[in-house]
């Protein structure tokens, strides 16, 4: 009988410990994942990583870089979560169940933005050379976990994430976004968002146009009527704006914490009403030109034979210099159509020695190749191959924004009712299906710097709008940015989009549903 007895209470507590225990991770297969920009390299090992209430984020390396990262992740996975996640700092490794964030410059293959996350069912561990190749494997660890994780209210979800190793590093060091505040003037919060969804892709450079015909967008102390008067109004009228020097600074630091240089652009000897609007001595007949409103391009200039034009464009790349911490400061140069070339050359050669003056690299559009370019210029092809065979020849090197496929600002096709067409109605497909290696004869990969997409804003006038056209096009150019070429097929991109839907849902993008995508059905609630 007590034989019986045992045998009995045992097989009671055993039917009671299977009914009580955490059921198996179910098999994951992390190569299924949808990743975007597709990863390097992908493994599985099958099985999946929980993310608990008890987890822990731990450091192993100096620098406060490393901890901002860290509770960077930390603010990204709590509010979803609902869990703590506090970070602390390690010599060894993470202990079961838990994520390590590492600092290791050994990988030599990984450089700046690199990373490798392993992922084992009793840890996370995610290794990069530098700073910025954590953060990018943070975006990656987002990704990898349930859309919701981009909710900001607790979600009753298991937290898991598939096992298996990650290897990722970019083909280009420049991937970037230009967003034209200067048509339409853009409050320092949407920038902001901009720059968080740009991030969330992988995107390292947000350019800012900064001034044009219809506003100037930056305070500039010695100047102060540019931008408060010359950054009254903007396109159809409506009243303009700008921004500060310190809301100019948020905007650096906010994006400098998200490995995201700002790229500031003065557009010039063009694209300067709102400037000779501001101060008549900036205009050859020395009268002040009119505020305008209108889209036309052209038709202003800079008065390029007056000292007080140079005077003039010291004080302003003297003083934009000193609240950029990059390296890069834009001086435009495209649509000059009012200023013979005669004029424009000079005006350009000046301009870029002032930008040098001030410590910073010259970038400009394609058109100042017809200068004689100083070293390391920067000259970004939108429009003329020629231009852009030109500044090869001068020892420059090339950013690719060819207007028919990275204007963000060109219609999907006839029927949408924002953005132009002059370039060309660019689908989702055609934002995709491009090599920047292919684009200009001699334009070869040595000669490339980067990607970078800009949006106009002639008809975009508030950050849904902005949404509606960045999205998706942007998410399949910072992968032709990141992505080898031999790893971009449109078929399978098309597919991982579709699938990536719900992520797009959780982060509230208004993007467009291109019919040419089979859309996931939206799971997030």
């Amino acid at each position: 009988m007590k034989i019986l007895s045992k045998l009995l209470i045992l097989t009671v507590f055993s039917l009671y410990a299977s009914c009580t225990a955490e059921p198996p991770a179910e098999p994951t297969d992390l190569t299924q994942e949808v990743i975007i920009p597709k990863p390097v390299s992908v493994t599985t090992s099958g099985g999946a990583f929980t993310l608990t209430e008890t987890t822990r984020i731990y450091t192993q390396g100096n620098g406060e870089e490393l901890n901002q990262i860290a509770r960077q992740l930390s603010d990204y996975l709590s509010p979803a979560t609902g869990f703590n996640l506090p970070v602390e700092s390690t010599e060894g490794e993470a202990d079961d169940g838990h994520i390590l964030l590492q600092l290791d410059n050994s990988d030599t293959e990984l450089e700046e933005e690199g990373y490798e996350l392993n992922i084992a069912e009793d840890a996370l561990t995610l290794i990069a050379s530098e700073p910025a190749g954590l953060f990018r494997g943070l975006q990656t660890i987002r990704q990898l976990l349930p859309p919701e994780i981009e909710k900001g209210s607790p979600q009753e979800l298991s937290w898991e994430i598939a096992t298996g190793t990650i290897r990722d590093y970019p083909t280009y060091e420049y991937r970037g976004a230009m967003l034209d505040v200067a048509r339409h003037f853009f409050q320092v919060d949407d920038v902001k968002h901009y720059i968080d969804l740009m991030a969330y892709y992988k995107l390292n450079h947000l350019h800012l146009h900064l001034t044009d015909d219809q506003g100037w967008r930056i305070e500039i102390k010695s100047w102060p009527k540019l931008a408060e008067y010359g950054g009254s109004t903007q396109v159809g009228g409506g009243a303009g704006g700008h921004y500060t020097q310190e809301q100019y600074t948020d905007i650096v630091q906010y994006a400098q914490a998200r490995f995201i240089t700002i790229v500031p652009e003065i557009d010039m000897p063009g694209h300067t009403n709102a400037a000779l609007t501001s101060y008549p001595e900036l205009n050859c007949s020395g009268k002040a030109a009119e505020l305008y409103t209108g889209i036309e391009v052209g038709f202003s200039t800079l008065c390029t034979d007056s000292e007080v034009t140079y005077q003039f464009v010291d004080d302003v790349i003297g003083e934009l210099a000193a609240l950029t911490p990059g390296p890069y400061i834009h001086i435009g140069g495209d649509e000059s159509h009012a200023t013979p070339m005669e004029d424009y050359i000079p005006f350009v050669n000046r301009a870029q020695e002032i930008v040098l003056k001030h410590g910073k690299q010259v970038f400009g559009w394609d058109e100042i190749a017809n200068a004689d370019l100083v070293d390391n210029a920067v000259v970004q092809y939108w429009a003329e191959a020629e231009n852009a065979t030109k500044a090869i020849k001068q020892g420059g090197k090339v950013i690719m924004s060819p207007a028919t496929k990275t204007y963000l600002d060109m219609q999907y096709d006839s029927t949408t009712e924002l953005g132009l067409h002059w370039a060309a109605y660019i689908e989702v497909d055609s934002a995709y299906i491009w090599e920047p290696t292919e684009m200009v004869a001699g334009v070869d990969r040595e000669h490339i710097l980067g990607i970078e997409a800009p949006l106009w804003s002639e008809t975009v006038t508030n950050m849904d709008e902005i949404e509606y056209m960045a999205f998706p096009r942007l998410i399949g150019i910072a992968e032709i940015a990141w992505t080898p070429a031999a790893d971009r097929q449109w078929e399978d991109y098309r597919t991982r989009l579709g699938q990536h839907a719900p992520y797009l849902k959780a982060l509230e993008i208004d993007y467009y549903a291109s019919d040419l995508v089979e859309w996931a059905e939206d799971s997030v609630q």
